[in-house]
């Protein structure tokens, strides 16, 4: 398929940095206590972000993590989304995911990244 860039997750409060490539801002809604200027975002795609009802059914529970990927990852496919992001990232090198979520282990980053390495093997 599409050449594969590097793929990391960051959280919008942690400092950029120029090895974080393109800034992929990842959550429907904008980060609280966060300017534009302060975020150095390349790009905002809030259509990638799960639903509204999904992540508050989810609520970063970990116990609902395996169900919460399932119905995420149909969300992205049903919509078009995930083909989108796909595209979009393709072309740069290196990619870093950015998200608001406190859990650094169950959040919707940690997902598209893993979504985004399989489509990107096939």
């Amino acid at each position: 398929m599409s050449r594969y860039p590097q793929i990391a997750v960051k959280r919008v409060y942690d400092k950029p940095s120029d090895g974080d490539g393109f800034r992929v801002l990842v959550d429907r809604l904008w980060p609280r206590g966060v300017s534009k200027d302060q975020l150095k975002i390349d790009k905002w795609m809030r259509e990638v972000a799960p639903s509204n009802e999904l992540r508050k059914w989810f609520s970063h529970d970990p116990a609902k993590w395996e169900t919460f990927l399932q119905r995420y990852r149909r969300e992205l496919y049903d919509s078009g989304e995930l083909d989108k992001l796909v595209r979009e990232l393709s072309v740069r090198p290196r990619v870093t995911l950015v998200y608001s979520a406190r859990d650094t282990r169950f959040n919707q980053a940690v997902a598209l990244k893993s979504f985004l390495e399989e489509k990107y093997s096939e």
